[in-house]
């Protein structure tokens, strides 16, 4: 990613459906880290502005006449310096031939705003390497101790209060969920129930049976809220490691 990123992406979008080329253009524009949008319904038209402009993403649909999505990305992934892949679709089939290609998310249309949120700060996240591993400072007895943000399992709300769950024990944290969600959102942490954050990293198991799913965390079964379970699936399957299950 070019340094001139840093304030704000520079981003093109790429969808034959007006409507869908719009509403997408439209989300991007409202998220402050994007500095500029362009936009084609054609993708043609696509590699001509990409030779002339830069642009950090793009954000492509893969079922389009002429060159598809896929097509795209490929000839893209040959430029010396290839802009990030997002791939939007409608379509789930194709996830794989996405991410053969490196493309660092795909979203499912209808596309929500949260959920496109998520893409860009995996856009940040694949131009900026890693800084030092987050401590979180936990009190106990009148002690503080810092816990490794990579160490956390899953959190609880507890009234006021969120309760960690680590490996080998548990803390309170006066800090309230909600909160930790936002805070936590890049370091792979997602809302599964209104009262459980789980750090997708460590979920060895997701069981769907009819309308009820739960998930499996450091041997714990947690309970996964209906609305949640779709996002949930789509984002352990692009981020799956040997050993994850899906059983239904």
């Amino acid at each position: 990613m070019n340094a001139t990123a840093r304030n704000g992406l520079r981003v093109l979008v790429i969808d034959d459906e007006r409507p869908a080329l719009d509403e997408l253009t439209f989300l991007l524009e409202n998220d402050d880290r994007i500095a500029e949008v362009h936009a084609t319904d054609s993708p043609t038209e696509a590699l001509r502005l990409l030779q002339q402009l830069e642009v950090d993403a793009v954000f492509l649909d893969i079922r389009m006449p002429g060159l598809s999505g896929i097509d795209l990305a490929q000839v893209i992934s040959l430029f010396r310096t290839p802009p990030v892949a997002v791939f939007v679709t409608a379509h789930e089939q194709h996830a794989v031939d996405a991410f053969e290609l490196n493309a660092v998310d795909y979203v499912l249309k209808p596309v929500r705003q949260e959920r496109l949120a998520e893409a860009v700060r995996r856009v940040l996240a694949a131009g900026h390497p890693e800084g030092p591993e987050e401590q979180v400072p936990v009190e106990r007895a009148g002690v503080t101790r810092f816990v490794p943000l990579s160490e956390i399992r899953y959190v609880e709300a507890e009234g006021d209060y969120a309760r960690l769950h680590t490996g080998q024990d548990s803390y309170l944290l006066r800090t309230p969920l909600t909160q930790l969600e936002q805070d936590w959102s890049s370091a792979g942490f997602f809302r599964i129930h209104r009262s459980i954050l789980v750090a997708t990293g460590f979920v060895d198991e997701i069981h769907v049976d009819g309308s009820r799913c739960s998930v499996i965390v450091d041997g714990h079964e947690l309970q996964v809220a209906r609305r949640h379970t779709r996002e949930l699936r789509d984002l352990l399957v692009r981020n799956a490691r040997p050993g994850t299950e899906t059983r239904t």
